[in-house]
């Protein structure tokens, strides 16, 4: 696209690419993709949707992904407002939705102070299409009458979440949790969440969910980090802990692994 067909100041447009399928992208994240000129792209969104970007596009990997080398957040805002004030037409693609655990919200704030035009388009997040995969609701009038969604992550100096206010507040309030990035601190968070939630609250860990290559064990918060340890499942995995899971765990043939390959 010539210089000259781009408004003199850009825009930037932050896409949720969802939690892997290509097939589960918005009708809108398809359009948008389709009309930039750049593309700043993270690790966990699938190379497929890419198909939607125009041939002369220019895609960027900004690479972020725990454990791994990152590309500094502080470099794609910068990177984000100098492609806008040049004219171009910005998509920053984000795996799951930007606005759960995707720094939406402090990209909007960067683009917003350098008076650059910014738009949203949500996805659909790993925790909704993992227990979606599985057939389990995060509500339930029966069994949860909220979800939470967590991190597991902390920002470097924080003490992080409470996990025994919250395990409280779980029992108390009938809510199921969702944890993201939890994989490496799980033996932590589950120590604290046993001391307001009984051993028996069932757990899920969905690893890549929405892929060929997904795969589910169920648990008990008791057994939690000792099945991650068995069934060798890592990250990206999303683990819920609620009582909308005891139809999953009644339904699992107590005989079987409860290892699951699930064939999209």
């Amino acid at each position: 696209m010539s210089t000259s067909s781009r408004s003199a100041m850009g825009k930037v447009t932050l896409v949720g690419a969802g939690p892997g399928d290509p097939e589960l992208l918005t009708l809108k994240a398809v359009k948008a993709i389709a009309s930039a000129t750049v593309l700043l792209v993270d690790d966990l969104v699938n190379e497929a949707v890419l198909c939607h970007a125009q041939p002369d596009a220019r895609i960027v990997y900004v690479g972020k992904r725990g454990g791994c080398a990152s590309t500094p957040q502080a470099f794609i805002e910068k990177l984000m407002v100098s492609e806008a004030l040049h004219g171009e037409q910005v998509v920053r693609l984000k795996g799951g939705d930007p606005f759960v655990f995707g720094r939406g919200g402090e990209e909007v704030e960067a683009l917003q102070a350098a008076g650059i035009e910014v738009q949203v388009v949500n996805g659909i997040t790993s925790g909704l299409a993992a227990m979606g995969s599985l057939n389990v609701p995060l509500t339930h009038r029966e069994h949860a009458h909220g979800v939470v969604f967590v991190t597991g992550h902390a920002k470097p100096g924080d003490a992080g979440t409470d996990w025994v206010a919250l395990a409280h507040t779980a029992r108390q309030a009938k809510l199921t949790l969702v944890i993201y990035m939890g994989v490496s601190g799980a033996a932590a968070i589950q120590n604290a969440l046993l001391q307001g939630l009984p051993g028996d609250t069932p757990v899920a860990i969905v690893q890549n969910a929405s892929l060929p290559t997904q795969r589910h064990a169920t648990a008990t918060l008791a057994t939690l980090h000792s099945t991650l340890q068995t069934e060798q499942l890592g990250s990206p995995s999303v683990i819920v802990v609620g009582n909308v899971l005891r139809g999953l765990q009644a339904a699992m043939d107590p005989q079987q692994t409860s290892l699951q390959q699930l064939h999209r």
